[in-house]
């Protein structure tokens, strides 16, 4: 094995639900819609990931903490109209796992290696959000002691 990239460390929350707001036509506002529409019901969204599909359609996945996961529903809910999303779904069992580093900028692979460190373990990614400094992913919650071993195998923390 070559070398370890050290990394400043490991962020987890074992106490997140997903809500998938699926195939909602790409236009402006529906991103501000749904997040308005959590935050007035004091939710706080800790994962969030859109992207527009070759049907210009958008797909988001948010991370709330699961004791939030009914209000959150409610609250999509009451914006459904406005939004038009094909399908909603929720899953109450994940957790979130990332590694952050002041360095990331200049070091490419990072993200391919944490990856990498899950996938030889079986542990399947259920979304990915980055930042300069965060490689951050939604994986199923009973294998987040797992996960945690693999990238505590896979990079260098203090």
């Amino acid at each position: 094995m070559s070398q370890k990239i050290k990394v400043g460390g490991i962020i987890q929350n074992d106490q997140l639900a997903s809500i998938s707001v699926l195939a909602v036509k790409d236009r402006p506002g529906i991103a501000a819609a749904v997040l308005n529409a959590l935050g007035q019901r004091g939710i706080n969204v800790q994962f969030v990931v859109q992207i527009i599909d070759q049907q210009s359609q958008a797909q988001m996945v948010l991370g709330v903490e699961r004791k939030d996961l009914p209000a959150s529903i409610e609250a999509i809910e009451a914006i459904r109209a406005e939004v038009q999303p094909e399908a909603v779904t929720t899953r109450a069992d994940v957790a979130s796992v990332a590694i952050f580093g002041p360095d990331f900028r200049e070091r490419p692979g990072i993200a391919g290696q944490m990856f990498r460190a899950l996938a030889e373990r079986g542990i399947n990614i259920l979304a990915i959000s980055t930042s300069i400094s965060t490689v951050n992913c939604l994986i199923e919650l009973a294998r987040l002691r797992e996960a945690l071993a693999a990238i505590q195998e896979q990079f260098d923390l203090p």
